[in-house]
């Protein structure tokens, strides 16, 4: 799908889409919780729909109408093999791994060609140790065994998905758990997260120091009602349009939220001041908004860049990419970004999205100045299926151009 944009300037409200963060911990937690549960506030996006998708596969209740989704959960040691359909999710992938090995049986995981390649040593080489077979073949991957709790060391600069993961089976099991985290760790507030997710149901589960968690044994999830908060990671593309000149309320936001992109108001208004440095080290998912905003501004300078390299697409590689077209020169290096300042240009050939919805979003703010067209527009559907229909409630002038050939 291609979108056109005509120059406009954003202004009005627009309520930020479901955190699809706090979306999958709290269905993962109700899906573990024997008996029903009702989260409102819910989104309907591919991500979620692939965690609804992976519930049922493994024995779950899991309906979504509207914004509420109901489940009803059943004890993990309980739950049946199957195949889980993870699509393009690495949050939905990652957090499941452990949680199949609670039950016997093999569990198949399927996905798209890019989520099956991303990296997952973190797993493999704790797997590899309790001898849980993780093969991968024909684009699938293939777990089986029994997670052992006790004392597990892993690394803490990585995906905090995968500690995520650990921390959803490990309260279930007799002896529960230690995480010892190798520093540094990054991504803590994604971590918070979990943690915030499994206190809701009834989980005990807490950082003992800056590097630990400890997680009693024996537990059981209890079934709740909740309510999703706001995204601030999606909202943060609604900000960056007042952020180059536009003026835009974003509402549904917790101001005192866990999540941590909620700094992206702290970076945006040191973009507007002048040329900033940036650590991404801890908000990831922000680099392409940021980059964006910095290439219309003047310019910055982002470090502990790496994980955007394994993400959906190359993120550093593809705003570099794409930015050119607008004139914009970017330097790319193995943990570093820099946007150079420069005038923005208006693109002469179309900017490519990536299979990316971040660099979708992204690629929006210089287009809604400059005008032009966005192809794999589509890709928004990952994450906030309603993104270009917001865009046009708060004044801006983008249609459908075209379909692209579907391979």
């Amino acid at each position: 799908m291609r979108m056109r944009f005509a120059p406009a300037r954003a202004r009005g409200t627009a309520p930020a889409p479901a955190s699809k963060s706090m979306s999958h911990r709290l269905l993962i937690a109700a899906g573990m919780a024997p008996g029903k549960s009702v989260i409102t506030g819910m989104g309907e996006n591919e991500d979620v729909l692939a965690t609804l998708d992976c519930l049922r596969a493994l024995g779950c209740e899991a309906t979504l109408e509207g914004d509420t989704a109901t489940v009803v959960g059943r004890d993990p040691k309980t739950m049946t093999p199957g195949i889980l359909p993870c699509r393009e999710c690495g949050s939905t992938l990652r957090f499941f791994l452990p949680i199949t090995l609670l039950s016997p049986g093999e569990t198949t995981f399927t996905g798209s060609k890019r989520l099956m390649e991303r990296p997952l040593d973190v797993y493999e080489t704790l797997f590899e140790k309790q001898n849980i077979t993780m093969t991968r073949r024909d684009g699938r991957i293939f777990l089986s065994g029994t997670l052992k709790g006790g004392e597990i060391t892993i690394r803490g600069d990585v995906s905090s998905q995968f500690i995520s993961g650990l921390l959803f089976a490990l309260p279930t099991l007799p002896e529960g758990g230690t995480l010892h985290l190798l520093p540094p760790v990054e991504s803590r507030s994604y971590i918070d997260l979990t943690l915030s997710a499994l206190h809701d149901f009834g989980i005990s589960a807490d950082w003992t120091d800056e590097t630990t968690l400890y997680i009693p044994g024996n537990q059981t999830y209890q079934p709740r009602s909740l309510r999703v908060e706001g995204d601030w990671s999606n909202a943060a593309f609604l900000h960056a349009f007042s952020a180059i000149g536009g003026e835009v309320e974003v509402t549904n936001l917790r101001p005192d939220s866990l999540q941590g992109d909620k700094v992206c108001v702290s970076h945006l208004k040191a973009l507007q001041q002048g040329f900033a440095e940036i650590d991404l080290a801890n908000c990831p998912d922000l680099g392409p908004v940021l980059m964006a905003v910095a290439a219309m501004k003047h310019g910055a300078h982002f470090i502990n860049t790496r994980r955007l390299r394994i993400k959906e697409c190359d993120r550093a590689e593809a705003m570099e990419a794409e930015l050119q077209k607008f004139g914009i020169r970017v330097t790319v290096t193995d943990n570093e970004v820099t946007v150079h300042p420069d005038r923005l240009q208006a693109p002469t050939i179309p900017v490519d999205g990536h299979n990316d919805h971040r660099i979708v979003m992204a690629m929006s703010l210089p287009l809604s100045v400059t005008g032009g067209e966005v192809e794999g527009a589509e890709a928004v559907r990952k994450s906030y299926p309603e993104y270009f229909s917001v865009l046009k409630s708060i004044s801006l002038e983008v249609e459908e151009y075209g379909m692209e050939s579907q391979s």
